[in-house]
């Protein structure tokens, strides 16, 4: 099964250079080497220790960090649904003026558990059902959650894996959204050293206990694991819980994955640097 997917990494990699384009074209934002470089000379992030010593390691968020968010993929999501194209106006931090509902989330007016409440319930209505997230998740999804895991972070993990560091999960709504057999079947899940899922233990990021949860789980001090999170309270959360920590943001993932295989100093699983 390993080597599987190892093939299929490598695989996928071939693809990058074509998602780069397909990205900037839809978002107006050329993501070259060279604005990846400027950006991890110029950009700590809160993390005065980012690029000191390596970590022992990694605690990631899963939703829009390991798989794709559903904002990345809303037009797929659209056809799914049997919608027309531009139907779903709402994109998140890919347009936020588009999303009113988003702002009122990172402001702190509600929860994102309350965001996507509002949005399978909308999305339901529109189609006489009533929906719950998971409801609305696994019908934009669809049956194998494998399909929208990052190919960049299979890579990461698995080379995490390959220098002696631990790969964690903290997640405040994996199986809540994601189904308990659907996400037993995500095959990077299996590569894990601990899951720690907010949808059993009711503490959610940024709550202090989540995260003694999740060092608990790994068995290392906060100040050995750098933490990635695509939501900024939970990155501030890891900072406060003594951890490094990294914002993973969606609108240029290419930055994101170049920053955290940066302070990992990591190579891929076929010996090149990534």
């Amino acid at each position: 099964m390993l080597h599987q997917a190892a093939a299929g990494v490598r695989a996928q990699r071939e693809a990058k250079h074509q998602a780069r384009q397909d990205y900037s074209s839809k978002t107006g934002k050329v993501v070259t080497s060279v604005t990846i470089q400027a950006t991890l000379s110029a950009h700590t992030d809160g993390n005065t220790a980012l690029h000191a010593i390596r970590p022992n390691a990694l605690l990631l968020d899963f939703g829009s960090v390991i798989s794709f968010s559903v904002f990345e993929i809303l037009d797929r999501a659209e056809q799914r649904l049997g919608f027309a194209e531009g139907t779903l106006t709402w994109r998140g931090p890919l347009d936020p003026a588009s999303d009113p509902l988003w702002l009122e989330m990172q402001a702190d007016r509600i929860t994102e558990r309350n965001y996507w409440e509002r949005r399978a319930q909308e999305v339901g209505d529109s189609l006489g059902k009533a929906w719950a997230p998971l409801d609305f998740f696994r019908a934009v999804r669809g049956g194998d959650l494998n399909e929208d895991i990052r190919p960049e972070m299979v890579e990461i993990v698995e080379a995490a894996k390959a220098a002696g560091l631990k790969v964690g999960i903290l997640s405040n709504e994996l199986e809540l959204f994601g189904g308990k057999e659907s996400v037993a079947d995500i095959r990077i899940l299996r590569r894990m050293d601990s899951i720690v899922d907010a949808t059993h233990t009711q503490i959610l990021k940024p709550d202090l206990q989540a995260y003694r949860l999740a060092l608990e789980a790994l068995d290392e001090p906060a100040e050995n694991v750098l933490f990635v999170d695509d939501q900024q309270r939970n990155v501030a959360g890891a900072r406060r819980a003594g951890m490094r920590a990294i914002h993973f943001d969606i609108t240029t993932p290419e930055i994101s994955l170049a920053r955290i295989r940066a302070a990992l100093s990591l190579a891929t699983t076929d010996g090149q640097s990534i």
